[in-house]
């Protein structure tokens, strides 16, 4: 009898053993999957359309708002000039915009007015930005010499 346990107790070990090696094998595929998590393909491609999409949107907007900043400028320098009219400063913007390639608006649509004794110039606009086929963009920009 005593050999029969021995065999019989060996077999339990033997099998603790093997279900212990195999909870490990089950244990580390599972960690395995858990580290394996990443970007699919189709994941991969739809970021990559995103990015795409921004970058292109960017690249159109950006000579826009630059034009605008330019614009600002102008208008700031005007003002600082001293001339005494409208038809003047009207003028002296058209000079600036010549240099600056504005191309946007004209000393024309400028609006000059006196507030408090000190000349404001003001201005608005909008742009038209054609990205994709029937797809554009509008920025309503507008400005004032006033702070």
């Amino acid at each position: 009898m005593s050999a029969s346990k021995a065999v019989a107790s060996k077999a339990v070990a033997t099998r603790t053993a093997v279900s212990a090696a195999g909870a490990a094998r089950l244990a580390s595929r599972a960690a395995l999957r858990r580290a394996q998590r990443g970007l699919s393909l189709i994941g991969l491609l739809f970021v990559a359309a995103v990015v795409i999409a921004i970058a292109v949107v960017a690249m159109r907007v950006v000579p826009s708002a630059l034009e605008y900043m330019a614009i600002k400028g102008a208008v700031e320098k005007v003002v600082t000039s001293g001339a005494p009219s409208a038809r003047e400063l009207q003028v002296a913007f058209d000079r600036f915009a010549a240099v600056d390639d504005i191309k946007s608006i004209s000393g024309r649509d400028l609006i000059i007015e006196k507030v408090d004794g000190a000349t404001v110039v003001s201005f608005a606009y909008e742009k038209r930005i054609e990205l994709a086929g029937p797809v554009s963009l509008v920025i309503a920009y507008h400005g004032s010499s006033r702070h």
